[in-house]
């Protein structure tokens, strides 16, 4: 089997320097690239065959989930991942099973040389695909400030605990309460304080909430933000159009087109590549 061409990335110099250094001792890798940050390492990743990544999480301008996002979109075959980071253990455990591995800081010879058999092991069983796929469904709609909640969750020592989402929204309706199925939802638009469910079976329901507030409630795994006033249902997406203006649109399953705004635009490809 030829050498893994492997890259490190860490905005610490003695981090990086100091990896390097542990790496030596696995002749069966071969450094390519010492990275100091996200960029630098797309940038390798793009321009050289790059078998394997040691990715710092919490480095400033692209953190290591946007890097990981960003590499998951581009870049074919996706590179074995293996996370590095200073966070504990016990927090740790709340993403353990989305990256092929996860290395803590200071790096331990031990813990370094099973990471190293495992990538050897995934590379030869070639399992890009399933890789991607758990990569991708953690880091899709990881952007921005909830990208950050995340780091700032780790730092503090609090436990990543998947949320449980509402399988209803309660509806007042003429003195009424009805409660909406989240699963028939199409998408969501705003109308001045009000929200409209556009739903499966035709109807629509009025909600006095926010977009915002309605956002919270809704399941990020099966919802995506499109627009700063629409909310759409990704099992509802039939394809997402590139306009000769070079801004997007989404057409639902019923036919419905809904613009996509550049500002989400990231956001809902990775949550269709999902």
């Amino acid at each position: 089997m030829s050498k893994i061409r492997t890259l490190i990335v860490d905005d610490e110099p003695l981090a990086r320097k100091g990896l390097a250094v542990r790496l030596k001792s696995f002749p069966e890798l071969e450094i390519v690239e010492l990275c100091n940050g996200g960029e630098h390492a797309i940038a390798q990743c793009q321009e050289n065959d790059i078998d394997l990544v040691f990715l710092d999480i919490q480095m400033p301008g692209m953190n290591g989930f946007e890097v990981a996002r960003t590499l998951s979109e581009s870049i074919k075959p996706l590179p074995a991942i293996v996370f590095v980071t200073a966070f504990d253990q016990y927090a740790v455990q709340a993403f353990e099973i989305h990256a092929l591995d996860y290395i803590l800081k200071p790096v331990d010879d031990n813990r370094l040389r099973q990471a190293v058999e495992k990538v050897q092991s995934y590379l030869k069983t070639q399992q890009d695909n399933v890789h991607k796929k758990k990569l991708a469904s953690f880091v899709a709609g990881i952007t921005g400030n909830n990208c950050e909640e995340i780091l700032k969750k780790l730092a503090t020592g609090d436990t990543l605990v998947d949320k449980k989402y509402p399988e209803s929204i309660a509806v007042k309706e003429q003195g009424e309460i009805v409660r909406v199925s989240t699963a028939s939802i199409q998408w969501v638009d705003a109308a001045g304080d009000y929200m409209c469910l556009h739903c499966s079976d035709g109807q629509t329901h009025i909600l006095r909430k926010t977009m915002k507030e309605l956002e919270q409630e809704l399941d990020p795994a099966l919802f995506v933000r499109v627009h700063r006033s629409a909310i759409v249902n990704t099992k509802q997406i039939s394809k997402l159009v590139t306009q000769s203006s070079g801004e997007y649109l989404l057409v639902l399953d019923n036919g419905q087109e809904l613009k996509v705004s550049r500002s989400y635009r990231d956001k809902v490809k990775a949550a269709l590549a999902s």
